[in-house]
């Protein structure tokens, strides 16, 4: 059968009718491609994005200590959970403790029952049930003898390098059996081993007993 011109643009007009929906279709696609890519934003790189204040690891019963310039321990500090942050490498701690051990002076304790250490390893800000403990101390060559002495507050912060204790909470200290409260917060030198109270101070200041247990 002869093809005219006529029947071969009719069979034209049929195929194209036949392939419209998928033209249709494959428009449509390419138009959703380039809008979804014109709109989303361009992806960050590693270091661009914002880091999350999430925890990289935890450490059960963890420990961290640091030496002096003759090796000697200066300061631990002892947690029930140490918890980690990658973004700014601070660290929380559950029921932390730091031990302070100055030259030849006898440890001196800060607890609670919350804790929060800086990305720098320099300051220590300790939540809730809070308490400064220093053993009594012998007579030395140097040093006169001195009762225990117990400092408690709902806030201590210590400043490990300045080997500072401070609180701007109500605080009450305990050395031997007197009995001494401020409500404007104190500070402990570890150096000298001795607290100061800021504001008002009232309590009570009695000499220990010859004999008697400080």
């Amino acid at each position: 059968m002869a093809l005219t011109p006529q029947k071969i643009k009719l069979s034209i007009g049929r195929n194209l009718l036949r392939l419209m929906p998928l033209i249709l279709m494959g428009t449509l696609t390419l138009v959703t491609f380039w809008l979804v890519k014109k709109n989303t934003p361009a992806e960050k790189s590693a270091i661009e994005r914002v880091r999350l204040h999430e925890p990289d690891y935890t450490i059960t019963n963890g420990a961290l200590s640091a030496l002096n310039e003759s090796g000697n321990t200066k300061y631990r500090v002892l947690g029930k959970k140490v918890i980690h942050y990658d973004d700014d490498a601070s660290i929380d701690i559950e029921t932390p403790r730091i031990r302070l051990f100055p030259p030849d002076k006898s440890a001196v304790t800060v607890k609670a029952d919350k804790g929060h250490l800086d990305g720098d390893l320099t300051v220590l800000d300790l939540m809730d049930n809070a308490e400064i403990f220093r053993p009594p101390q012998a007579a030395s060559a140097t040093e006169p003898a001195r009762p225990r002495m117990l400092a408690r507050s709902s806030y201590f912060k210590v400043l490990i390098n300045d080997d500072i204790v401070e609180t701007d909470k109500p605080v009450t200290l305990e050395q031997g059996i007197s009995v001494m409260h401020s409500n404007d917060g104190g500070i402990f030198n570890n150096i000298e081993q001795s607290m100061v109270l800021s504001g008002q101070v009232k309590g009570r200041i009695e000499r220990i007993q010859p004999g008697a247990q400080p």
